[in-house]
């Protein structure tokens, strides 16, 4: 037996080399990644301004969806022309690009509206002014204003119908076919989910 054979006894484990590290190693990384972070940042605050400035859209559907429930019931039907008025009233404006009116609250202020341009000498802010404008359009107006407004063409008379809704007897609206109120359902929840607002 030859004596200078290694016993295991005399094995040593080795030694591993330092961990590599994940940090960048030269300064041009750094403002890469600095300038990811702030990308990422802009186009989070850019949703999250989107997201508020639609909230108003997101009521209006839900409204929506509950008067849809009940296209039976004569009072939902009535709702509609209501239901897409304050939406249009809701609409931001370039001054209120941060802080749409809520859809609960358009009616209400449209009477402030009204009463704090009587109240003041001062010109109406662009606001007020909208809301007017809006509060104010009649059937040809108020067809062209949700016209102009809409991404597809609207029924002609889509105005007219909505008129019919809220002005005619019961009697009128429990003749309308079922097709003709899911058709006027369907227009009125496309306009509120596609509808642009000018910036």
């Amino acid at each position: 037996m030859n004596p200078n054979i290694p016993s295991i006894d005399q094995l040593k484990e080795l030694s591993l080399p330092a961990p590599v590290s994940y940090a960048p190693q030269t300064w041009g990384w750094w403002v890469l990644l600095a300038m990811l972070l702030l990308a990422a940042l802009l186009i989070g605050l850019r949703r999250y301004g989107q997201w508020r400035r639609d909230a108003y859209r997101r009521e209006g559907l839900a409204r929506l969806a509950q008067l849809r429930e009940r296209s039976d019931d004569l009072n939902a039907l009535r709702e509609l022309p209501n239901l897409l008025k304050r939406v249009a009233l809701s609409m931001p404006t370039q001054s209120l690009r941060w802080n749409p009116i809520p859809v609960e609250v358009s009616l209400l202020a449209i009477a402030s509206s009204h009463s704090t341009s009587m109240s003041t000498d001062r010109a109406p802010s662009r606001a007020g002014s909208l809301l007017h404008e809006v509060s104010a359009l009649g059937r040809d107006d108020w067809q062209a204003f949700l016209q102009r407004h809409s991404t597809k063409p609207l029924p002609a008379d889509f105005s007219s119908q909505l008129a019919q809704l809220a002005y005619a007897p019961d009697e009128a609206l429990r003749a309308l076919p079922a097709p003709q109120r899911q058709a006027l359902f369907d227009t009125c929840q496309y306009w509120v989910e596609h509808h642009h607002v000018a910036a």
